[in-house]
């Protein structure tokens, strides 16, 4: 049994198709450290929108290599051409997927805005240091063909179509949410799934050719979240707990799955890397716990809690007992480890999934967070003591907020976070982030034993950007990464 893994060639190549090199799965982890080379470059979408200063969001390129002398500094940042957009998430026009095609190039990196409802496109090939804008997709001309808005993730497809889910209609609406294709040039081809098969709620998807299935998850309404996180708001039925199974390439719902109570605001999806594996895992933000899923004998999905991040009592904050709020996670290209980041309560944790249906915790590591010591509010232990969680400095200065966005090296080394969720968001938890800006770390990971460590020679400081100080959120390497990349 063998699979596909394709990656960029260094950027120092004139060749920007993927390299395809077929892997025995038995040397899968051998193989993959032999193809890695280390990153040198990472792009970074930074936000103005929201934090009151009236300036365009950004991209930033990153120097990560440390024999560099702009080692952990922005060498170049790309503001967009309007104010008010709130970059979020990314993706690329080509990757993995596309692995057929000679032709397909990972050149364009596609940049959704949240808010404003444009779609760019970022060339990446002309100077991978210093990226240019491509091309722009306006909103007008997404909801006059298709009626979507709000657009989030974006993904490649094997025919050369990017995929996009949106999370509503112009009005905010959760249930004129769908997906969004554009074909090669960034034209609108229409909407994917077909008329009459959109979910309540939109987010994240992943697809998993092999198993002819796409299965994508519910943040909640966009004129609830963009305005701030309200409690009262979930119990109003304005956020979600479903996956939405869908038939692959075909674009019709075929199951529903009630994650329930223990499910709430399902978020990041990520199938297995190894197209052949018929499960994966989704991060339930509310309720703070890993839900894998899987294919049943029948051929239906089920689900089950596997990962639970327990609530800690506090005092002096808004509830009386504080959600870990699982933001994001990933899993390595190997497919052995899980990371996840609990936004709210400062921790990056690694687990060994080696056994899927049984994670072990091997690594955690405080980076931020709300009961961090010197902030007013302290945690509390079942014996009655209170505790507060030590996060250190790293080049003179404190972390703030917590930590949101991560992104691994593809030899599962090097674990790099930002700190910003979503600026209304930001603003509502972590005024100090907006005000002072975010920072973006590189965490040292230890793929033998399993362990987590600050490296102490990489620090971006975004609070002292030239137009003031930004948010930063998703990271991308030029030549593809664990979240962007699905092997057919």
């Amino acid at each position: 049994m063998s699979f596909i893994f394709c990656f960029e060639p260094p950027i120092e190549f004139e060749s920007t198709v993927s390299t395809c090199i077929p892997l025995e799965l038995s040397q899968t982890q051998i193989n993959l450290k032999r193809m890695s080379k280390n990153e040198t470059l990472i792009y970074v979408t930074c936000i103005y929108t929201g934090t009151g200063r009236e300036k365009p969001d950004y991209l930033a390129t990153i120097d990560v290599d440390p024999s560099s002398s702009t080692y952990s500094k922005i060498i170049h940042r790309l503001p967009m051409p309007y104010v008010g957009d709130e970059l979020h998430h990314s993706g690329w026009n080509a990757c993995s997927s596309c692995h057929g095609d000679p032709s397909a190039a990972r050149r364009y990196l596609v940049l959704p805005s949240l808010v404003s409802g444009r779609i760019y496109a970022i060339d990446t090939q002309k100077d991978p240091r210093a990226p240019t804008l491509h091309k722009v997709v306006e909103p007008n001309d997404i909801i006059g063909k298709t009626g979507l808005a709000y657009p989030h993730t974006a993904h490649c497809l094997a025919s050369g179509d990017i995929m996009v889910s949106c999370l509503g209609d112009k009005d905010g609406k959760a249930e004129g949410n769908g997906f969004l294709l554009l074909d090669s040039d960034f034209n609108v081809k229409g909407r994917w799934e077909k008329p009459g098969h959109s979910p309540l709620f939109g987010y994240d998807f992943w697809y998993q050719p092999r198993h002819k299935t796409m299965i994508s998850t519910s943040w909640g309404a966009p004129s609830a979240f963009t305005t701030g996180f309200n409690l009262q708001h979930v119990s109003d039925g304005l956020y979600g707990r479903h996956l939405h199974v869908y038939s692959w390439p075909e674009g019709e719902l075929k199951q529903t799955l009630d994650l329930g109570n223990t499910g709430l605001i399902p978020l990041e999806i990520r199938f297995l890397h190894n197209p052949d594996k018929d499960s994966g895992y989704v991060g339930c933000a509310l309720t703070s716990n890993m839900v894998r899923f899987f294919k049943k004998p029948d051929g239906s999905w089920g689900h089950e809690v596997s990962i639970s991040v327990k609530p800690v009592k506090v005092q002096n904050w808004i509830l009386p007992e504080m959600p870990g709020l699982i933001t994001d996670f990933l899993i390595s290209l190997d497919d052995r480890f899980l990371y996840l980041a609990n936004w709210l309560h400062g921790d990056i944790r690694q687990y060994d999934i080696q056994d899927p249906t049984n994670p072990k915790l091997t690594g955690q590591i405080w980076v931020g967070g709300l009961f961090r010591k010197g902030s007013t509010t302290v945690a509390e232990a079942e014996d009655g003591t209170t505790y507060q969680a030590d996060v250190p400095e790293v080049q003179g200065h404190q972390l703030r907020g917590g930590p949101q966005m991560i992104q691994l090296s593809l030899d599962g080394k090097r674990l790099y976070v930002t700190n910003s969720l979503f600026s209304a968001w930001d603003r509502q938890f972590y005024p100090e982030l907006v005000d002072k800006g975010g920072h973006m770390l590189q965490i040292d990971v230890d793929t033998e034993k399993g362990g987590l460590a600050i490296n102490p020679n990489f620090f971006v400081d975004f609070g002292s950007e030239p137009d003031g100080p930004s948010l930063a959120h998703e990271m991308r390497y030029p030549g593809g990464d664990c979240t962007s990349d699905i092997w057919i």
